[in-house]
């Protein structure tokens, strides 16, 4: 079970990795501004914060334990942020891919942006580990002795049936991102990421 002192320690880690990549966003930005291959750099920074703090936040809740109630308070809370500063980035392989059929992107753009993602994912995924090692609290001591290892399979349905609920869960989040010009500008990340909370409590 996650201790005050681990959630601590993970918070600031999640708030250290928001800090960094938006600090390598500005700084993309102010070097290289009105460069058309900029939202690349972009797409690479961001994907990077969405899947390091996604690795750290499933730590506390299959390592550490963590309670239903605050699990989802972080969730939403770190929804809030990444939708905040993105600057535009995607982040998704499936968003890029409805964008393309929507005809909002090309093929050439929607291929970069998901080479792009799969990178920064790659990346998030190598570097974490080294985070880790670092034992910065108890939690992450003993996930470095279980070789960084998942406890748990994230998949605890047959094939079947997880899948039926994957994509469910995939219409329910475009559709809702589908109808957001329905809601005031400064709501829609909040809205948005109330939905993800709510799927994820699903």
């Amino acid at each position: 079970m996650a201790g005050m002192a681990d959630l601590t320690v993970s918070l600031f880690l999640l708030v250290g990795i928001v800090v960094f990549s938006e600090v390598a966003r500005r700084t993309a930005l102010y070097l290289f501004p009105k460069r058309n291959w900029i939202i690349y750099v972009l797409e690479l920074i961001s994907t990077f914060q969405l899947c390091a703090c996604t690795h750290e936040l499933k730590l506390l809740a299959e390592v550490g334990g963590l309670e239903p109630q605050i699990g989802l308070t972080l969730t939403f809370l770190i929804s809030v942020v990444h939708g905040f500063s993105f600057h535009g980035a995607i982040c998704t392989p499936t968003g890029t891919l409805e964008q393309l059929c929507r005809g909002t992107l090309t093929r050439g753009c929607a291929l970069t942006r998901i080479t792009c993602q799969l990178i920064a994912a790659v990346v998030a995924r190598s570097v974490m580990p080294h985070v880790w090692a670092l034992a910065l609290s108890d939690l992450h001591t003993q996930h470095s002795l279980t070789g960084f290892k998942c406890t748990n399979s994230p998949v605890n349905a047959p094939l079947l049936s997880a899948a039926a609920v994957e994509l469910s869960c995939a219409f329910v989040m475009h559709a809702a991102a589908s109808n957001l010009e329905k809601v005031e500008e400064k709501y829609q990340v909040p809205a948005i990421a109330a939905v993800i909370t709510t799927l994820v409590y699903a």
